[in-house]
């Protein structure tokens, strides 16, 4: 087993590699990490998760863009291939979960794609159902998975429209869905008006909405 500070040391590498958006880097970095014997679930926390958190805190401060954001998700996903096989305990069980979708009639997912990258980061499970989904399958897969929270992407004024009509239809079969939109049409007071619980302006947003969102619900 590795000294605490070479554990230390290389989780930090591994953040760092992501940060700078060096894919290369993570992956050296993630096979340094199994090799000396570093838990991998703490790398993954401490390292992945936390390098998107900070890319998430760039991204909404336009430090960092959607090219930039692509890059360090690159590196993510490579460090997480090596890792995931890895990790000890099964963490399944107390995930939350997530649908995601762009609404029927919109066919742009860039949006809703970097925010399955920020939710994933974050250790969610993630149910992407594309994009121009029809209004009926947000509630088909709503469902089937009992998902902790259903995330509605728009970005066409005209596609928006069908966001009042899938949040209708979520809460006739359950009042209690929690419900969160995004999308350059959009904005709080839309959303609140459409019903939804939540909304985010960008990415690096909406996890920390998601979670506040949960933690009303619970008191």
């Amino acid at each position: 087993m590795p000294s605490v500070e070479r554990s230390q040391e290389l989780i930090k590498s591994l953040f760092e590699s992501v940060i700078n958006m060096d894919e290369d880097a993570a992956r050296v970095i993630s096979n340094a990490i199994l090799n000396e014997g570093v838990d991998a679930y703490s790398a993954i926390t401490r390292g992945l998760t936390a390098a998107m958190e900070k890319v998430g805190v760039l991204y909404a401060n336009h430090e960092y863009f959607v090219p930039e954001l692509l890059l360090c998700s690159d590196a993510l996903y490579a460090s997480l291939e090596i890792l995931k096989p890895h990790v000890k305990i099964d963490t399944s069980a107390f995930r939350k979960k997530i649908i995601l979708g762009t609404v029927e009639g919109d066919i742009h997912d860039i949006g809703k794609n970097l925010v399955k990258i920020m939710f994933e980061a974050a250790g969610w499970e993630v149910y992407d159902l594309g994009n121009d989904v029809r209004i009926s399958r947000f509630v088909e897969e709503q469902k089937r998975v009992k998902a902790d929270l259903v995330g509605l992407s728009a970005l066409m004024s005209t596609s928006m429209l069908a966001i009042p009509k899938i949040i209708e239809l979520l809460r006739a079969e359950d009042k209690g869905v929690m419900v969160m939109a995004g999308g350059a049409p959009l904005n709080r007071d839309i959303a609140a008006k459409y019903g939804a619980n939540g909304y985010a302006a960008n990415a690096g947003e909406a996890v920390q909405e998601a979670l506040r969102l949960l933690e009303a619900k619970s008191k």
